[in-house]
């Protein structure tokens, strides 16, 4: 287990390192300072990680294993009675624990700190625009934005209008302005221009107490993988009851539920690709490369099944489960299969 960790730690460190310098220097130019840019780039770097955690598993295990294979370590295993599930029992722990902690740990604090830098590209937009809309007794509120961001615990939103209307709809009053700023007081505007129902413009600052605050809003925009694992449940419920769409939600509770079975799953992959009967001359350079092209191909097919679930094609739960299990049990056949040669 101490070695798969070492290799997983490499991969990661290595992989996590070319991310990391790559965001930094594309980022150096849009922030004041370099430390701003590296602080972005830490942010992005952690939206990339649940791309590359399966990868860093499977070459993990494949370097622990070509490490006890040049070490003749697992020739003296196998010589010891011991099956290769018995053998591998540490890779599949460990592999476990990292789903675990990516889960309950990563993600959670992942979510954090991307939604206190909210951009745009983090939010699902209705024709590229922000659109919010509330009711009361008194009529209707509509507001529309350009784009709209967080600082401290304020939304900003920017070429914003918003729309007055009477129970009956008819429009009564129309309020422009550059930014408009939504706290848990209310909104409030800062020389905004104000048309009444005859026509008249006058030019004010504005404010208006209303039942949206910035959770609620960041609620409804934000996209699924930026809603944390253990707040997910309630999201998904509180959708629901509103006839609200969850699939994407539901995929996403799903997917970092079993993320330690796809951790799993590919720590399998990893030992069916280090079988070897060979004591020297071991071929580490293309199971490597197979090994690549294979984690390609796992992600296209995980990605696929995540699309299934998404359009309704498949349950939400089968199509998660699936992939892992498919992976297991074609690994799983191999590795015995060449156990019984």
């Amino acid at each position: 287990m101490r070695r798969f960790f070492s290799g997983f730690g490499l991969v990661m460190l290595v992989v996590c390192g070319i991310i990391l310098a790559v965001t930094f220097v594309e980022r150096l130019p849009s922030n004041p300072d370099a430390f701003a840019a590296l602080y972005e780039s830490w942010v992005r770097l952690l939206e990339y990680v649940p791309l590359f955690l399966p990868l860093a598993v499977f070459m993990g295990t494949l370097l622990a294993s070509y490490n006890l294979t040049k070490s003749s370590e697992s020739i003296i295993v196998s010589s010891a009675g011991m099956s290769p599930y018995q053998a591998s029992r540490p890779f599949f722990i460990g592999a476990a624990l990292i789903g675990i902690i990516a889960t309950t740990l990563v993600n959670p604090y992942s979510v954090r700190v991307s939604t206190d830098n909210i951009t745009p590209e983090h939010l699902q937009l209705v024709d590229n625009q922000i659109w919010l809309r509330e009711a009361s007794d008194n009529g209707y509120t509509t507001l529309n934005a350009d784009t709209m961001h967080k600082s401290g615990n304020i939304l900003i939103f920017e070429n914003t209008t918003i729309f007055f209307q009477d129970p009956s709809f008819k429009l009564t009053e129309r309020i422009q302005a550059e930014t408009v700023r939504l706290s848990n007081d209310g909104l409030n505007a800062t020389n905004a221009t104000i048309w009444d129902n005859n026509g008249n413009m006058r030019k004010s600052d504005w404010h208006m107490e209303t039942l949206l605050n910035p959770q609620t809003v960041l609620d409804r925009y934000l996209q699924p993988d930026q809603i944390s694992f253990w707040d997910l449940p309630e999201f998904i419920e509180k959708m629901s009851d509103i006839g609200a769409p969850t699939r994407g939600h539901l995929v996403q509770f799903w997917t970092l539920l079993f993320l330690p079975l796809t951790m799993i799953a590919m720590a399998t992959l990893g030992v069916a690709f280090s079988q070897t009967k060979q004591r020297r001359n071991y071929s580490f350079g293309i199971k490597f490369s197979i090994g690549i092209l294979t984690c390609f191909a796992v992600y296209f097919l995980t990605n696929m099944f995540n699309a299934l679930g998404a359009t309704g094609a498949l349950p939400p739960l089968l199509a998660i489960i699936a992939p892992p299990l498919i992976i297991i049990a074609g690994a799983g056949i191999f590795i015995t299969s060449f156990d019984t040669i």
